[in-house]
């Protein structure tokens, strides 16, 4: 099991099961959603080029997590 941790939360990563893309928040912050088996985390961010950072490195650990 690979566990990561990203904006304070735990991220375990063979419990994800979605990946959004970054989008424009509400509050006008940058986000991307994570789905996980059980929740959702909303992960925002003040500028776009951190979230698209953060969102890369998830999916790089997804990638390597075998």
């Amino acid at each position: 099991m690979k566990i990561h941790h990203i904006k304070n939360y735990t991220v375990v990563l063979d419990k994800v099961v979605f990946l959004s893309g970054v989008f424009l928040a509400e509050d006008d912050s940058f986000q991307f959603n994570i789905k996980v088996v059980d929740d959702m985390l909303s992960l925002k961010f003040p500028d776009r080029a951190e979230a698209v950072l953060a969102r890369e490195l998830l999916v790089k650990a997804l990638k390597s997590a075998d």
